[in-house]
């Protein structure tokens, strides 16, 4: 699989990478129901033996459980991959999830992580969220702290917009940053984008599948089958009506367009998204060898000019109804 320079690193990413928040799980506010630990170890192996070079995770997936999965399945690798994780989201009485940003906070974060992940570095740490916005720059100089100390390789952010990137810049640089991005959420587009390229900082969205959605496997019956404990259908709004039935009818248009390539939804998603100069790699979730025997496909894969058109226009009548 072909591999993009992430800004100003010295990192090649593959322009797939492996997420891991639904190996994380069930059991917790965001969680996918019950997974096997067996079927997330074969998950990662499969990705790496497909040629994937990276990894994204972070503790609050699973409550820590995604991590120490991600850490027994690398361990003992001469040559392991590149892992992402993150800080920000700590939980207290079991499954509450805060924002806490305080330095003490990152300080213990990097530590647990690093055990978890049975590591003595990690290679990109990013703060989850910014939240709470005001403690954003005592976070960052942190993390820019713990990079000089040799135990994060280098600095990025999740979900931050360019005003929040230029109020930390200043005080150390950022890698990349980690926004969603599909064909049902494009608001980095405007700006978020233009402003990467500009400044040389990597751009690696999460969710171009946009959990599941823009996938074959996406019908009515599907999402009524997820498990009680999958927080899709009543967290997410576009799993409810009346934003379900309209996803349901632009995916059954999608599957057009994808048969006529002998390809998936998901392969014409992730192909979708990296059409964007900007993005360096997508991050693409997957819990069973399957899926990501699937979606590695859309890796080296170019969406045709025409398809590109014709996709606009499909989202074009999606955005009407």
């Amino acid at each position: 699989m072909q591999t993009r320079k992430l800004g100003t690193t010295d990192l090649h990413l593959t322009s797939i990478g492996l997420g891991t928040w639904a190996i994380g799980g069930g059991g917790w506010k965001y969680g996918w129901g019950a997974q096997d630990e067996k079927e997330s170890l074969a998950t990662i192996h499969r990705a790496l033996d497909l040629g994937i070079n990276w990894i994204d995770t972070a503790p609050v997936y699973g409550l820590g459980r995604a991590e120490a999965v991600v850490g027994k399945a690398i361990k003992g690798m001469r040559h392991r991959p590149v892992i992402a994780t993150k800080c920000g989201l700590v939980w207290h009485d079991g499954k509450n999830i805060s924002g806490r940003l305080k330095r003490e906070s990152v300080r213990a974060e990097v530590e647990g992580s690093l055990k978890r992940l049975q590591v003595n570095v990690i290679d990109l740490y990013q703060i989850h969220w910014p939240d709470p916005k005001n403690d954003i720059e005592e976070a960052w100089s942190t993390i820019a702290d713990l990079v000089k100390e040799g135990t994060i390789r280098y600095a990025a952010v999740c979900n931050f917009n360019v005003n929040q990137i230029k109020r930390i810049e200043k005080i150390h640089a950022v890698a990349s940053v980690q926004p969603p991005y599909s064909m049902l959420e494009r608001r980095i587009e405007n700006h978020l984008l233009p402003y990467c390229a500009k400044n040389n900082i990597g751009a690696i969205p999460y969710s171009p599948l946009q959990k599941g959605i823009l996938t074959d496997k996406f019908t009515a019956k599907w999402v009524q089958s997820l498990p009680e404990d999958d927080h899709r259908p009543d967290v997410d709004k576009r799993f409810q009506e009346p934003q379900l039935a309209s996803n349901l009818a632009f995916v059954e248009s999608l599957k057009k367009l994808a048969r006529k390539h002998g390809k998936s939804v998901a392969n014409v998603a992730i192909a979708w998204a990296l059409r964007r100069p900007e993005i360096t790699s997508v991050i693409v979730g997957a819990r069973r060898p399957g899926q990501i025997e699937e979606t590695i496909a859309a890796g080296d894969w170019k969406l045709p000019a025409a398809d590109i058109s014709s996709t606009e226009d499909l989202l074009e009548k999606h955005i009407r109804t």
